[in-house]
């Protein structure tokens, strides 16, 4: 059983590695020095147990540790590893969570200053400039109180989900038109992930 699921590791590796690295069979053959015979039967299953000398030069061509291709899924831990997962080995971003109420007032501060003044949540991903919005008030059919919005600060891209403030009405309203700080609205950024509040 043991060697079986050692081939059929190697075989789904192979797979993988040919398509995730732009490779093709022809191009490993030519390269390793292997037949095409002996690739198509290792992925096709018809080899239980693979010559550890054709393991080496497979290895060999992707790179790849000669132990771990018959037992390690390249592919499971690309993805664990990527920099979006939050099993992956990226820090995450910290992020100040800041009440809907103390929101104008920190808008100009720096994103440091705002980390030693409030709480902090993680976002997971690549993104800088971030503030948690904690609302205190609905937005109309969208959000409720205690709702969480996750918001890169800065200029508007016309399109995208945007949170402004209205300065009239004094609240937060969402929108994919294209705004402009002014007498009315301020933009607070773009939001990039909502959590709900349970």
């Amino acid at each position: 059983m043991y060697k079986k699921e050692k081939t059929e590791n190697l075989k789904n590796n192979i797979k993988y590695l040919i398509k995730s690295r732009g490779e093709t069979q022809l191009s490993l053959c030519n390269s390793s020095g292997l037949t095409r015979t002996t690739i198509y039967n290792i992925l096709e299953g018809r080899v239980v147990n693979v010559q550890q000398s054709t393991i080496r030069k497979i290895s060999d061509f992707f790179g790849v540790s000669y132990k771990e291709i018959e037992t390690v899924d390249f592919q499971e831990r690309e993805i664990i590893e990527s920099d979006v997962s939050p099993e992956g080995n990226m820090n995450p971003a910290a992020v100040p969570v800041i009440k809907e109420s103390d929101l104008v007032r920190s808008l100009d501060k720096r994103i440091g200053e705002l980390c030693t003044i409030y709480p902090l949540t993680y976002y997971f991903g690549t993104a800088c400039n971030l503030i948690g919005v904690l609302l205190e008030n609905e937005i109309s059919g969208m959000n409720e109180p205690g709702d969480l919005l996750i918001v890169k600060k800065g200029l508007p891209i016309c399109g995208k989900e945007q949170l402004v403030y209205n300065k009239d009405s004094k609240k937060l309203f969402m929108t994919t038109e294209c705004c402009v700080d002014s007498d009315v609205v301020r933009v607070v950024g773009e939001v990039i992930e909502e959590r709900f509040n349970g």
